[in-house]
């Protein structure tokens, strides 16, 4: 097979940096697992949990030790599935701990939440004059402001903010870059623009808006937005002795460290209790194949005039909140998760099957009507990370083991932005010789926007199009644990050494789309 290549996106700096919100993340999953695995009081257990993350009694990241206490508290509702506590109510730590306290699936609406203690009520495209201001003479920002927003005060430049509209027009004359345009970075990160503010001016999530692709939770850099998670649950039915395969997307290669390869990581599954390992890239070989007959059959001929993928759960959620009218044009393929849980079903009928994955959409995902007796847990890369931890499981303490071998390069190549369409424009050029495919993909919501109103106005008539709602694709997902530059190179190089390119043309042959 040739060998692939990926672009991407480009990242936020933040996605870098192991940062002191991501050990945060990390210590209360880690923490949860613990409880799952080995509390005989859970009660107990969880109101020690805030004195371990922060102990004694000095303040590790807030200016009060009582404040950091109680994120933590909230962090840890969270990480159990649990909604958070009302601000005006006495609401205990642990009440609603009966109904999580399950080996079934747990889920309280809705999946992200700000954490109102957490948050810095960051100020939102806002202009301001800093310390830097020379008060020069030639005073250019009051020059250029078409509204007059700027005067002189004690020999500086001030900006009315009731006046200003926020046209930048004077940051960029400013020759001493003495204004800054400051900006809620959660706010900057959401493309579906769900991001508000409350009555004290601290975030809050329009949830009639928001597509939970959780971009607004790792720009954070308070740490103050969180999703839901089922890391306990999935624990409690792990050591229920239940039959539970693992489904692992496609870009879970090179998240968990140097020494966990492909196979060992399948091995450490094992030995958690997961009665096997299947590669969801079959899914995606599937889902592949049954996109390129869908464009073959349908839009080259003209009978529709685009078509949009259906594998990332945001994209195709933003079609349906922001763009109602290109439902019908998003692909009734299922998405790889799905898939790939019938598969697993249809072999073992009496299991339940965990989608491990990159993405806190798929959680939502499988909460819907048709899927959920299919996905029985969703967990992300990050929770699983905390799992090993809380298991003590060391990467280069197993041998190499069995390989993972399901599926092709192409369905393997889902993970990184533009690898969708590149595996059903390749299905197509095999399988369909002769038809010309034309080839559109977006990453990150907000070009993701732009490129749903240029097919909205009929601009991408004859298109298939990609949509991915992380800028880099599933690999930069809000669950992911390493930079989105390694990963594609993981990625690519697992591609790579994939001896088969393309799935074969009856690999749909008892795939059945939904309704």
């Amino acid at each position: 097979m040739q060998p692939m290549t990926f672009d991407y996106g480009g990242e936020s700096v933040l996605r870098n940096l192991e940062t002191n919100v991501k050990r945060l993340r990390r210590q209360v999953f880690t923490e949860v697992a613990n409880l799952a695995y080995h509390s005989d009081n859970i009660i107990d257990d969880i109101e020690a949990i805030p004195y371990k993350i922060t102990p004694g009694d000095t303040p590790q990241y807030c200016e009060s030790i009582y404040r950091e206490r109680a994120i933590t508290r909230e962090r840890i509702r969270l990480a159990m599935g649990m909604s958070l506590r009302p601000e005006d109510k006495p609401v205990h730590l642990t009440q609603g701990i009966e109904e999580s306290n399950i080996d079934e699936k747990y889920y309280e609406p809705p999946l992200m939440q700000v954490i109102p203690a957490a948050c810095n009520a960051c100020e939102h495209n806002v202009y301001e004059v800093s310390n830097q201001c020379k008060g020069c003479v030639a005073h250019p920002c009051m020059e250029v402001c078409p509204v007059g927003a700027i005067h002189m005060e004690n020999g500086k430049s001030v900006i009315d903010k009731n006046i200003c509209i926020k046209c930048g027009k004077c940051k960029s004359t400013c020759p001493y870059d003495a204004i800054s345009h400051k900006r809620r970075p959660c706010a900057d990160a959401c493309g579906a623009n769900a991001i508000v503010s409350d009555e004290l001016g601290r975030a809050k999530i329009d949830e009639n808006k928001c597509v939970s692709c959780g971009m607004c939770m790792v720009n954070c850099p308070f740490g103050a937005i969180a999703d839901k998670s089922q890391i306990f649950q999935l624990i409690r039915a792990l050591r229920s002795g239940r039959e539970i395969y693992a489904a692992l997307a496609p870009a879970f290669v090179g998240q968990f460290g140097e020494y966990a390869t492909p196979d060992k990581i399948k091995a450490a599954l094992l030995k958690m209790g997961f009665a096997g390992v299947y590669e969801v890239a079959m899914g995606a070989d599937m889902g592949a194949m049954t996109e390129a007959e869908h464009y073959v059959e349908e839009v080259a001929t003209g009978k529709v005039p685009f078509l949009l993928t259906s594998c990332c759960p945001s994209w195709a959620m933003l079609s349906k909140k922001h763009f109602p009218e290109t439902i019908d044009k998003i692909s009734n393929a299922l998405t790889p998760m799905v898939a790939t849980a019938r598969m697993i079903k249809k072999a073992h009928p009496d299991s339940s099957v965990v989608f491990i994955g990159p993405c806190a959409a798929k959680k939502l995902e499988a909460m819907r009507r048709t899927v959920r007796s299919d996905v029985d847990f969703v967990i992300t890369f990050e929770e699983l990370d905390a799992m090993f931890i809380a298991k003590d499981i060391e990467f280069d303490d197993f041998r190499i083991g069995e390989p993972i071998a399901d599926a092709t390069g192409a369905g393997r190549g889902y993970a990184v932005a533009g690898g969708v369409a590149k595996a059903v424009e390749e299905c197509i050029d095999e399988y369909y010789p002769g038809t010309e495919v034309h080839i559109e993909h977006a990453e990150g919501l907000d070009e993701c926007r732009k490129m749903l109103m240029l097919a909205k106005a009929g601009k991408k008539n004859g298109c298939l199009i990609e949509g991915m709602a992380c800028p880099g694709g599933c690999i930069a997902g809000a669950g992911t644990n390493i930079p989105i530059n390694q990963a594609v190179v993981q990625v690519r190089n697992f591609v790579n050494s994939t001896r088969k390119a393309i799935p074969d043309k009856d690999v749909v042959k008892d795939y059945h789309p939904e309704e």
